[in-house]
């Protein structure tokens, strides 16, 4: 009997152990405020200009942001997902930016660029942050591959972080269903 309930116990374990595993902690927590930090424009209206902040530009607007480390089909399948909201909530006036954490911007850039001629991209800018750390007061951990974050005014409303390989067509639904927190 003792054996049968120590083997519950380490499948008991396991078992939680993989769950925990799976839940991985990126970027601001809900209600938390977020602070400016300049990016560099790559696909946007600011492309090839100063750095610029749009946090700032988009000042209190529903906004979708995006931190990434790969550009892949799975991040081009939310970006695209993520422009067609845009331009559908126009009058909501929503905004979104995705920002690439990268050592190698030019390099980036280029991957960037064809990424929004392939998806004709229309409302949705294409930055890179020369940190793979990103800001530092946004806390994307290192083991995300791709962070989102939604705001208004300034606060936090939902956030979705993903290890490498775990965005999914699935949790691509589950990020654009958040999108109503923003939008009322």
């Amino acid at each position: 009997m003792k054996r049968l309930i120590a083997s519950f116990a380490v499948v008991a374990l396991v078992v939680c152990s993989a769950v925990i595993a799976e839940e991985l902690k990126s970027g601001l927590n809900v209600g938390e405020s977020v602070d400016a930090f300049n990016v560099s424009d790559c696909t946007g209206p600011a492309q090839g200009k100063a750095p610029l902040c749009y946090r700032c530009r988009y000042g209190n607007r529903p906004t979708v942001c995006v931190f990434a480390r790969e550009v892949n089909d799975n991040l081009a399948a939310l970006i695209k997902q993520i422009d067609e909201s845009v331009g559908k909530n126009e009058d909501k006036k929503m905004a979104a930016f995705v920002v690439m954490l990268t050592e190698d911007s030019s390099g980036t850039d280029t991957k960037l660029k064809a990424l929004a001629a392939k998806n004709k991209i229309e409302n949705v800018p294409l930055t890179t942050f020369a940190d793979t750390k990103g800001p530092a007061s946004y806390e994307v951990a290192a083991g995300a591959d791709v962070t989102v974050m939604m705001w208004t005014e300034g606060t936090v409303k939902a956030n979705h972080s993903f290890a490498k390989g775990k965005l999914n067509k699935e949790s691509i639904s589950k990020i654009l269903a958040d999108t109503s927190k923003i939008l009322n």
